[in-house]
């Protein structure tokens, strides 16, 4: 239910984040989120959850595309990827506070009520904090609204740089243009390019198992007598510690070198899983092998295929359709992301896991391919100067 929320709030966030702004789609996004979660703690019925879970899951899927939006549409070039890289050690920390509050649960009843409380804290702060920060100057100048921009940027860059930045930003088209793509545009149109890069990487993500990984790695752990909070607090750290390196490596090595190193490296971590899944490891030795197979997955995952996509795909995608698109590549995700939890534990026990973490390795490494092949460096560029140069290689 959660899952199919954040589908829909995802296909429907480019819209709302190109009408209201970038600012009041984080807003709006923290509404369902605190309703959701109150719905959830207060539940006496399953469908009383549920719904409570479908209203949560819709802030979830409308949260992450405008985050991506602003962190590209408000960083300066030459630290947009660390910015973008932040983003996933908040999601990380978020995820690591959220398995310490949930420990208590099995020893206190009625302790999940109290989490789902505690989950209300972060969405008000996120609402309330929002209205000091600053709108997105593209949004604004996209909306003809220039005397607007320039102060946000003033806020942002220092007055300064104000002049270049105003620059940089008429070198797109103004107006209200953005609002009379239609759906068939992004998908069959001189867009479609793009919008293939960006579903693709986002497909290829999903498939890659991480998402199963993260659902399911306590139940792996615990089959080799891995206490499951022990394994979530280890999962959590290297999840951590990738992001952190990723961060650090985004504007030094770029965005391509971060992809094709983390999927080649989730590859191997999935060889070593099926390796582990073999005749030929047994008892400690196999022990060692999942574990470190998973761990070095999470790691991997978290140094470039987890922070990447949204950055770059927020980057590359033209001014006029960039909250739309990212909209339908991030619905695409939840999708994915969907079908692949559904079906993992199913397929792991009626084909065995050998064959299943075969294939995601497989996904790993055409994820490797499709990156060389298609995906374009945005390293230290302006949102302008990435799209000229997209226009110039769609010429071409």
């Amino acid at each position: 239910m959660c899952l199919g929320g954040a589908f829909v709030g995802s296909l429907f966030s480019g819209w709302i984040a190109d009408g209201i702004g970038r600012r009041r789609s984080f807003q709006l996004c923290a509404l369902p989120m605190i309703i959701g979660a109150g719905m959830s703690a207060t539940a006496k019925t399953l469908w009383g959850m549920l719904l409570g879970r479908l209203f949560v899951g819709t802030g979830m899927g409308l949260g992450p595309p405008v985050a991506a939006l602003y962190v590209a549409e408000v960083s300066p070039p030459a630290v947009r990827g660390t910015f973008g890289g932040l983003t996933q050690i908040a999601t990380c920390l978020g995820l690591m506070g959220a398995l310490f509050i949930g420990i208590p649960a099995k020893q206190i009843v009625g302790w999940w009520r109290i989490c789902f409380w505690v989950s209300v804290i972060p969405a008000t702060v996120l609402a309330l904090f929002m209205e000091v920060c600053a709108e997105s100057p593209h949004w604004l100048f996209k909306r003809g609204r220039t005397i607007e921009a320039e102060t946000e940027l003033e806020k942002l860059l220092g007055g300064v740089h104000v002049k270049p930045a105003m620059t940089e930003l008429s070198k797109s088209d103004r107006g209200d243009e953005s609002d009379t793509i239609k759906l068939s545009e992004l998908l069959y149109g001189c867009h479609s390019r793009v919008m293939f890069i960006g579903s693709t990487l986002f497909s290829l993500q999903q498939l890659s198992g991480i998402n199963a990984v993260f659902y399911f790695s306590s139940a792996v752990f615990e089959s080799f007598g891995v206490p499951s909070d022990l394994a979530n607090t280890c999962v959590g750290i290297c999840n951590l510690l990738g992001s952190i390196v990723a961060m650090i490596l985004m504007d030094k090595l770029g965005r391509k070198v971060l992809l094709l190193g983390s999927f080649f490296g989730m590859a191997v971590a999935m060889g070593v899983q099926v390796i582990a899944a073999s005749s030929f490891a047994s008892g400690f030795v196999a022990m060692y092998l999942s574990v470190g197979g998973m761990l070095l997955f999470v790691m991997s995952f978290a140094l470039g295929a987890g922070p990447v996509p949204c950055l770059l795909m927020s980057e590359i995608l033209p001014s006029k359709i960039r909250a739309k698109a990212m909209a339908i590549c991030l619905a695409v995700h939840w999708v994915i992301n969907f079908f692949v939890g559904l079906l993992f534990l199913r397929l792991l026990e009626q084909i065995g896991p050998q064959l299943v973490y075969t294939t995601f390795g497989s996904f790993c490494l055409l994820a490797v391919i499709f990156v060389n092949k298609y995906v374009l460096e945005t390293k230290g560029k302006s949102l302008q100067e990435i799209e000229i140069a997209l226009l110039a290689q769609e010429a071409t």
